[in-house]
């Protein structure tokens, strides 16, 4: 099983951006998706996350401005990105809680550089 995370690049602030984070490999169910980013020189933090049910949650700071989304019949979770500024620059990471039917692991993207600068 592994995430595959892509959209990144460098924009100015006030653009937008769209990752995209797709689960693929041999599972029985995705519950938990959700993005990280992790700052230059921080520690990673939670951005967003969605549930399996439709439950969604944002960090403050990108309450907003930012929106989670997934397509579950595509087993990928999106976060579109809008009003970005200097501060959102990070490295972006995707995490997904997955079954093989009988536990569940966490498992983590690649990481994807977002640069927000003029």
């Amino acid at each position: 099983v592994q995430l595959q995370a892509s959209g990144g690049g460098s924009v100015q602030p006030g653009g937008s951006l769209r990752l995209s984070c797709e689960a693929s490999g041999n599972f029985f169910a995705v519950d938990v998706m959700d993005w990280y980013c992790q700052p230059p020189g921080k520690q990673r933090e939670l951005v967003a996350a969605t549930h399996s049910s439709g439950a969604i949650m944002y960090a403050d700071s990108v309450k907003g401005r930012f929106t989670i989304s997934r397509d579950n019949a595509k087993n990928t979770v999106y976060l579109q990105m809008n009003s970005l500024e200097p501060e959102d620059t990070a490295v972006y990471f995707c995490n997904a809680d997955w079954s093989d039917g009988v536990r569940w692991s966490p498992i983590w993207g690649q990481g994807t550089l977002v640069t927000v600068s003029s």
